[in-house]
């Protein structure tokens, strides 16, 4: 039996949750992630291999104790080979979370083979319901087609949907409310999410940021929402049971990633589509493992890399700090 070795950091904080990215590509152009040409793909040949992230993501499960991974982009659903990895990866330990965090695009294509393959439950990122907003935050007009997939997960049982939604000043931030009453009518569990620093145009600006305390005064003009009870541990949204009046219920989260930080209770590790591993969203220095699997390296060698990784894990993002300094990669590169 092997031994597992925790991915610790000096500050006491566990990694159990893997973020592996299977590519920086994307389908959508939302213009607080990309511009609207795209940008600079990675080299195939720098990308891992299918084989290669079934490798690492057993090192992670078998030697470093990973109990939940989600598979982020980019878009994932651009990957080809995502249904195998899915289905290899089940097939690692029958117990471990896998879960999806798509724009949903080709979801409605691809959510009966997920199904099958062993994966857990889908994350859909959708800022808006309606048409003329959604294309002009994506660039492009296919609402129609997240929508269809967010049908088609919830009919395979992929469940609980989660959405996470963006709200943009001048943009869409008057839909709050219209977003989580279209969300709970339907059972798909709604996560607002603070804009955080990762855009490849680096125009990001707290003062232009839509806060968790704005979204949260927007939604109580039309819901009463009441903080769960369920302790939030490691999770980084704040719960609220939702009541709308005339059978409209469920809940919806806050995640404030930039005013209220979470980072004391961070158990991510996240690993990047060309092999790098990152022990935070916001680090600026990467562990090279490709370059070590592709030389050669031992599942011990490549576990033993990625526990010295993790161990040198900064206790917070620091935006608030000013020597704050945005990370290189934008989040299409780093992978949610």
């Amino acid at each position: 039996m092997v031994e597992t070795t925790p991915l610790i950091d000096r500050y006491g904080r566990v990694a159990s949750d893997l973020r592996i990215s299977l590519t920086d590509k994307c389908n959508l152009r939302c213009s607080y992630c990309m511009p609207a040409e795209g940008l600079d793909w990675l080299p195939n040949d720098r990308l891992l291999t299918d084989d290669e992230i079934v490798r690492l993501a057993a090192i992670a499960v078998q030697r470093l104790g990973v109990r939940e991974i989600r598979f982020t982009g980019g878009e994932p659903l651009v990957r080809r080979g995502l249904v195998d990895i899915v289905a290899r990866t089940r097939a690692i330990d029958p117990s471990v979370e896998l879960s999806v965090t798509t724009n949903g695009l080709g979801l409605a294509k691809l959510a009966q083979p997920l199904a099958d393959a062993g994966l857990t439950r889908v994350n859909v990122s959708l800022d808006t319901v309606r048409p003329e907003t959604f294309a002009a935050i994506t660039r492009r007009d296919r609402l129609h087609d997240v929508v269809e997939g967010l049908e088609a997960a919830a009919a395979v049982g992929l469940g609980p949907i989660k959405i996470n939604a963006v709200l943009l000043r001048g943009v869409n931030d008057d839909q709050a409310a219209e977003l989580l009453g279209w969300s709970v009518t339907r059972g798909y569990q709604l996560r607002f999410i603070e804009q955080m620093p990762l855009d490849a145009q680096h125009g990001w600006s707290r003062e232009g940021m839509v806060t968790a305390d704005e979204i949260f005064a927007w939604l109580e003009k039309e819901f009463t929402l009441t903080p769960a009870e369920e302790p939030r541990g490691s999770a980084p949204a704040e719960l609220f049971h939702v009541d709308g009046g005339a059978g409209v219920v469920g809940t919806v989260g806050i995640i404030a990633s930039v005013t209220r930080p979470f980072c004391g209770d961070c158990d991510r590790v996240r690993l990047t589509a060309d092999g790098q591993i990152r022990n935070c969203l916001f680090a600026r220095d990467e562990s090279d493992l490709r370059a070590a699997l592709r030389s050669g390296a031992s599942d011990e060698e490549l576990a033993s890399r990625w526990v010295t990784a993790m161990a040198g894990k900064l206790p917070g993002h620091g935006i608030d700090d000013p020597t704050f300094l945005q990370p290189d990669r934008p989040m299409s590169a780093i992978g949610g």
